[in-house]
């Protein structure tokens, strides 16, 4: 059975009830001056707000193992598919942050393009 939110115009009162929907009929036409009030429903799931639901190991592999064949592609930066450590990692994305900086020729130690040829 649902719980039902109720608002008394008259007298400005609020309440909750838990009746089956004939019951609700019957209570809403015997008192005219109580209004359903209609509230929000509560959604409960790991796939809101743009968050999906969590990969298990064998698909990460398989992404890595993609991700891996295409180094400068944007899914490698997603799903770590470079063979660099993670020093390297470390060096690259604090020379990407100041690029502007920064400018380096030809290829780091053959892990991938430098800034200056992408």
């Amino acid at each position: 059975m649902p719980t039902y939110t109720f608002f008394n115009e008259q007298s400005g009162v609020e309440w909750d009830e838990f009746l089956t929907i004939s019951e609700r009929d019957k209570f809403l036409t015997k008192n005219p001056q109580v209004k359903q009030r209609i509230q929000p429903v509560a959604i409960v799931g790991d796939h809101l707000m743009g968050v999906g639901p969590k990969t298990d190991a064998g698909f990460q592999e398989n992404m890595q193992r993609i991700a891996a064949a295409h180094p400068n592609s944007p899914m490698s930066e997603r799903w770590g598919g470079n063979t660099m450590s993670h020093k390297e990692i470390k060096t690259r994305r604090v020379i990407e942050k100041h690029a502007k900086k920064v400018v380096r020729d030809g290829f780091s130690a053959n892990k991938g393009q430098t800034l200056a040829n992408k």
